[in-house]
Protein backbone atom coordinates (compact mmCIF):
# COMPACT_ATOMS: atom_id res chain seq x y z
CA UNK A 1 0.00 0.00 0.00
CA UNK A 2 0.93 3.19 -1.26
CA UNK A 3 1.88 6.12 1.85
CA UNK A 4 0.54 9.57 0.56
CA UNK A 5 2.18 12.66 1.38
CA UNK A 6 0.98 15.56 2.87
CA UNK A 7 0.50 18.47 0.90
CA UNK A 8 2.62 21.07 1.65
CA UNK A 9 0.99 24.31 2.17
CA UNK A 10 2.99 26.88 0.20
CA UNK A 11 4.44 29.49 2.05
CA UNK A 12 4.04 33.53 0.71
CA UNK A 13 7.31 35.04 -0.09
CA UNK A 14 7.87 37.71 2.26
CA UNK A 15 8.29 41.30 0.81
CA UNK A 16 11.59 42.87 0.88
CA UNK A 17 12.79 47.11 0.99
CA UNK A 18 13.40 46.38 -3.08
CA UNK A 19 9.79 45.11 -3.18
CA UNK A 20 8.80 48.03 -0.96
CA UNK A 21 10.68 50.28 -3.35
CA UNK A 22 9.83 48.91 -6.21
CA UNK A 23 5.98 49.49 -5.73
CA UNK A 24 6.69 52.88 -3.94
CA UNK A 25 8.73 54.16 -7.22
CA UNK A 26 5.99 52.76 -9.38
CA UNK A 27 3.76 55.50 -8.10
CA UNK A 28 3.50 58.77 -10.44
CA UNK A 29 6.19 61.76 -9.45
CA UNK A 30 7.75 59.91 -6.74
CA UNK A 31 11.38 60.17 -5.54
CA UNK A 32 12.91 58.34 -3.22
CA UNK A 33 15.45 60.50 -1.12
CA UNK A 34 16.97 59.13 1.99
CA UNK A 35 15.50 60.17 5.58
CA UNK A 36 17.05 59.33 8.90
CA UNK A 37 19.34 57.34 7.23
CA UNK A 38 16.92 55.09 5.44
CA UNK A 39 15.21 55.28 1.97
CA UNK A 40 12.32 57.44 1.98
CA UNK A 41 9.79 57.59 -0.44
CA UNK A 42 8.29 61.43 -1.67
CA UNK A 43 5.60 63.04 -3.62
CA UNK A 44 5.70 66.40 -3.70
CA UNK A 45 7.89 67.17 -1.07
CA UNK A 46 6.17 65.15 1.17
CA UNK A 47 7.00 62.13 2.88
CA UNK A 48 4.44 58.99 2.56
CA UNK A 49 6.50 56.12 3.57
CA UNK A 50 10.44 55.32 4.83
CA UNK A 51 12.49 52.46 5.25
CA UNK A 52 12.98 51.63 8.89
CA UNK A 53 15.07 48.86 8.58
CA UNK A 54 15.21 45.48 6.43
CA UNK A 55 11.64 44.11 8.72
CA UNK A 56 9.66 47.09 8.72
CA UNK A 57 8.36 50.22 6.87
CA UNK A 58 6.64 53.16 8.53
CA UNK A 59 3.63 54.66 6.09
CA UNK A 60 1.33 57.72 6.32
CA UNK A 61 -1.98 57.00 7.39
CA UNK A 62 -4.68 58.84 9.43
CA UNK A 63 -5.69 58.12 12.69
CA UNK A 64 -9.10 56.62 12.28
CA UNK A 65 -7.33 54.20 9.78
CA UNK A 66 -4.22 53.56 12.09
CA UNK A 67 -6.50 52.28 14.62
CA UNK A 68 -8.57 50.15 12.10
CA UNK A 69 -5.30 48.66 10.68
CA UNK A 70 -4.08 48.11 14.13
CA UNK A 71 -6.91 46.15 15.69
CA UNK A 72 -7.85 44.23 12.21
CA UNK A 73 -4.33 43.01 12.12
CA UNK A 74 -2.37 42.76 14.56
CA UNK A 75 0.41 40.72 13.53
CA UNK A 76 1.03 43.08 10.49
CA UNK A 77 0.72 46.87 11.54
CA UNK A 78 2.11 48.46 14.88
CA UNK A 79 2.61 51.97 17.01
CA UNK A 80 5.85 52.58 18.52
CA UNK A 81 5.86 55.58 21.33
CA UNK A 82 7.41 57.37 18.95
CA UNK A 83 4.74 56.95 16.27
CA UNK A 84 2.01 57.52 18.66
CA UNK A 85 1.86 60.94 18.01
CA UNK A 86 2.22 60.98 13.98
CA UNK A 87 -0.23 59.76 11.71
CA UNK A 88 2.01 57.14 10.83
CA UNK A 89 1.87 53.02 10.88
CA UNK A 90 4.65 50.43 10.96
CA UNK A 91 4.34 47.74 8.36
CA UNK A 92 6.18 43.97 9.34
CA UNK A 93 7.37 43.22 5.98
CA UNK A 94 7.10 39.74 7.10
CA UNK A 95 3.51 39.41 7.49
CA UNK A 96 1.67 42.17 5.33
CA UNK A 97 0.36 40.66 1.42
CA UNK A 98 1.76 42.44 -1.31
CA UNK A 99 -2.07 44.11 -2.20
CA UNK A 100 -2.35 45.42 1.24
CA UNK A 101 0.99 46.85 1.15
CA UNK A 102 0.64 48.30 -2.65
CA UNK A 103 -3.18 49.68 -1.72
CA UNK A 104 -1.61 51.59 1.32
CA UNK A 105 1.15 52.87 -0.27
CA UNK A 106 -1.51 54.13 -2.92
CA UNK A 107 -3.27 55.79 -0.04
CA UNK A 108 -0.28 57.64 1.44
CA UNK A 109 0.38 58.65 -2.11
CA UNK A 110 -2.93 60.17 -2.44
CA UNK A 111 -3.10 61.50 1.26
CA UNK A 112 0.44 63.85 0.10
CA UNK A 113 0.52 64.30 -3.81
CA UNK A 114 -0.22 67.68 -4.46
CA UNK A 115 -3.42 68.94 -5.93
CA UNK A 116 -1.89 69.55 -9.26
CA UNK A 117 -0.70 66.00 -9.59
CA UNK A 118 -3.94 64.56 -7.78
CA UNK A 119 -5.79 66.27 -11.41
CA UNK A 120 -3.17 64.99 -13.50
CA UNK A 121 -3.08 61.61 -12.35
CA UNK A 122 -6.96 61.26 -11.60
CA UNK A 123 -7.04 61.15 -7.89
Amino acid sequence: MATRKKPVAKRKARLTVDDVREMALALPSTEERPSYGTPGFRVSDKLFARVLDEDSIVIKVDFEHREALLDSKPDVFEVTPHYQDWPMVIVRLATVERPMLQSLLKESWLRCASPRLLRIHGG
